[in-house]
């Protein structure tokens, strides 16, 4: 029986040749995602939980599994990729919407039972989801917050935004401050920005020496195969926008009284360096897209399909904790008695 813990992403021929194994390569990838996705439909079957309250999910416009077309593996180009595609997807924006919608139920079911699971003893217990949002200034960081984890119980949830680092966290070492902010057993935790940044922006504004900001590769490797070690699940994403999407969002922050608020004129500064921005990223997913914690490159241009993929992928991690309901640890029947005779 099981016990309660206290509380507590040249030439015209050679171009035309280079783009057709571009083109076999992604069809290969389709192939390989719709066997992926089968299969996974096939291990939902099975562990679907009869007594649960949540319906099965709908038929849905997505065709493939998108995991494994945006995650960044062996000879990934960032400049390859396309910000208005939608990998594995055949829908629209209104077949987005509505699958976005159909599928919110059983994210915020599978984060009650990874919730209700960390209140009891057990290896198996001690599980938790760390979703890294990162990207260029209007990249779509918020509205992920809003309507993917936003469909959960707020409780279970925890949102850290990691902004300039403060004196305090300056006196520190870099990961001090993401620590700190690390969900709890049965959490979801999203990082709005995060360690990232400090060989982001860190290298591209020369906020250290190059050595250090190189070292630091090394350093975050090591922490997140600890965090995954001791049961966190790590979501890393790349909000994908190209610079013509981003000038039209930054111009209508500008254009709407009601968005100003959201617009500040460092976004500028930080657009008139994209192309040291991307190479930055290039170098990130270079060095630190690892087995233990793979990046995703989600293309952001269409809002819509940017958050349906990240809703994938944190619905698969926590389909893929395989979690039961948590056995009472009480005789049910003697309750049942007890409530009857109150």
């Amino acid at each position: 029986m099981a016990t309660k813990k206290s509380k507590g992403a040249k030439s015209a021929e050679k171009s035309k040749g280079a783009k057709g194994a571009k083109s076999e390569e992604q069809a290969a990838k389709v192939k390989d995602a719709k066997a992926q996705a089968a299969e996974a439909a096939a291990k939902r079957e099975a562990h679907a939980d009869p007594t649960a309250d949540t319906p099965a999910l709908p038929s849905t416009a997505w065709a493939a599994d998108p995991a494994p077309l945006l995650r960044v593996g062996a000879g990934f180009r960032l400049s390859d990729t396309d910000p208005r595609a939608t990998p594995g997807y055949e829908g629209r924006k209104a077949d987005g919407v509505r699958d976005l919608a159909l599928a919110a139920a059983e994210v915020d079911s599978l984060q009650e039972k990874l919730f209700a699971n960390s209140l009891f003893e057990g290896p198996e217990q001690h599980r938790s989801l760390l979703l890294v949002l990162q990207g260029m200034d209007s990249s779509g960081k918020g509205g992920i917050v809003r309507h993917v984890v936003g469909s959960v119980d707020p409780g279970g949830v925890t949102h850290a935004s990691f902004k300039k680092p403060t004196p305090e966290e300056l006196s520190h070492d870099f990961l001090w401050r993401i620590r700190k902010c690390l969900p709890a057993d049965g959490q979801i935790g999203v990082f709005d920005r995060s360690h990232y940044e400090d060989v982001l922006a860190g290298r591209v504004l020369e906020l250290a020496s190059p050595e250090e900001i190189d070292g630091r590769y090394g350093i975050i490797n090591d922490f997140e195969r600890e965090i995954t070690e001791q049961g966190t699940t790590v979501i890393k994403v790349f909000l994908n926008i190209s610079p013509d999407e981003q000038k039209a969002r930054l111009g209508a922050r500008l254009e709407r009284p009601d968005k100003h608020w959201k617009y500040n004129p460092n976004d500028i500064d930080s657009r008139l360096l994209w192309n040291q921005y991307q190479d930055a990223y290039q170098l990130v997913f270079d060095r630190t897209s690892t087995e233990a914690a793979p990046w995703h490159v989600v293309p952001a241009d269409h809002k819509w399909y940017a958050r349906l993929a990240v809703q994938h992928l944190v619905l698969d991690a926590l389909q893929n904790l395989h979690q039961d309901w948590p056995p009472a640890d009480y005789d049910v029947e003697v309750e049942k008695a007890r409530l009857a005779a109150s």
